[in-house]
């Protein structure tokens, strides 16, 4: 079998991939989409294994490794969207755009947070936990 066959079919997968992820909203299609890259590339690393004769197969040991790591991306992208779906109850990407845009504002007080309001931050914190052990601060 001649090497362009592989480099058509790995070709055309990775093609359909990156529709996937580009075109779809669902984002269990996406992650599909994900998959059909990785595993073009699986079969283009196979395939130039054979072409080239490689003693040590580089390319399989190389392709055990994508596996593993697809694997272990498509549980927690799956687990992922299992979180996002029970809290918003939609998995349309486009619908949960409001999730990355959502700002409760700084974690700090601001710029004129000064050293004075972080002494007192201090001794206010000291002094509540001087009240849970009952003794005196």
């Amino acid at each position: 079998m001649h090497l362009a066959v592989p480099l058509v079919i790995a070709s055309a997968l990775f093609a359909i991939g990156v529709y996937a992820v580009l075109a779809r909203r669902n984002a269990v299609l996406v992650l599909m989409g994900v998959e059909l890259m990785l595993n073009a590339v699986n079969l283009l690393l196979v395939a130039f294994d054979v072409y080239l004769r490689d003693t040590l197969h580089t390319g399989q040991a190389l392709t055990l490794f994508v596996i593993t790591i697809a694997a272990a991306e498509i549980g927690l992208g799956l687990a992922i969207v299992l979180a996002v779906f029970r809290g918003s109850a939609t998995i349309d990407l486009d619908l949960l755009r409001t999730l990355a845009d959502h700002d409760d504002g700084p974690d700090h007080d601001g710029p004129d947070h000064d050293a004075a309001d972080a002494d007192e931050d201090h001794d206010t914190t000291i002094g509540r936990q001087a009240q849970r052990s009952g003794s005196p601060p």
